[in-house]
């Protein structure tokens, strides 16, 4: 009998320590620091497509390279919004991988540094916190004499940092919604896809975007659609990052629902 209850206490006790472990191991949050989305999540490629051969976005061949030409002129619109009105905070998130973060009493995650751009110095705050099935993010930055932790950004994810979103502000002296970007990627295909739509508050372009594709697809890897929200109208551009040819499509511009194409150097051939 007291062998019994001896037997008892025993399973009592590993009862306990079992639903101890379950509780700490199944219930908690994850540990250590969230990873930051890589810069494919947040940027979009423009040297893929200005880098294919020359310098700039222009071609220099000699013969017509207007497809080519129109096409660059198109993503150059894009590229120069981004690069010049968002280049403090593109610059900030870039910088974040190059820095180790700190655990806050709350539990969330913060990485401190700073940053040069344009010569000017910009102390930057990302937040990073676990949520539910995911993790928030958010960008506070400051330079000195102007401004103090203004959120220049935030987003979400998922856990397996496959699939979210970032909202970003126009500036500290402006502080409207300005682009919401959503993005996609599976890593183990090696493939993405990035969204920059425009959210200004009654603009006339809100709505217009530009979506990005990166498919490993043959014979083009690259597969963009951006959509001019004031003229309705797309151009679609479709061109292969290993050989540099490519395609283009806008029926106000072409005057036609056809394709028209340029070679590896950038010179109009007839379409495949």
């Amino acid at each position: 009998m007291k062998a019994l209850k001896t037997t008892r206490t025993l399973l009592h006790v590993l009862l306990v320590l079992t639903v101890a472990v379950l509780t700490v191991t199944g219930c908690s949050a994850p540990s250590g620091a969230p990873t930051i989305p890589p810069e494919d999540t947040f940027v979009i490629p423009f040297d893929d497509f200005e880098n294919s051969g020359t310098d700039g976005l222009i071609s220099l061949a000699t013969g017509n390279q207007s497809n080519w030409n129109f096409a660059a002129l198109v993503v150059g619109v894009w590229s120069t919004v981004i690069r010049v009105g968002l280049a403090v905070p593109v610059a900030a998130f870039r910088a974040s991988f190059h820095n180790i973060p700190l655990q806050l009493p709350d539990g969330s995650w913060v990485w401190s540094y700073s940053v040069n751009v344009g010569g000017s110095i910009y102390t930057a705050k990302l937040h990073g916190q676990f949520i539910t099935e995911g993790v928030h993010w958010a960008m506070n930055i400051s330079k000195e004499g102007e401004y103090e932790d203004f959120q220049w950004y935030y987003g979400e994810h998922n856990l397996p940092g496959t699939d979210g979103f970032w909202i970003l502000k126009k500036s500290p002296a402006d502080p409207t919604d300005l682009v919401r970007i959503d993005w996609s990627r599976n890593i183990s295909a090696g493939t993405h896809a990035i969204t920059y739509t425009n959210i200004v508050p009654d603009g006339p372009e809100n709505g217009g975007y530009i979506d990005t594709q990166y498919t490993k697809g043959i014979p083009y890897d690259h597969i963009w659609d951006l959509y001019n929200k004031s003229q309705d109208n797309h151009t679609y551009i479709e061109w292969s990052s290993t050989t540099g040819e490519g395609r283009v499509k806008n029926s106000n511009y072409f005057g036609d629902d056809d394709w028209h194409c340029w070679d590896s150097d950038r010179i109009n051939v007839d379409c495949p």
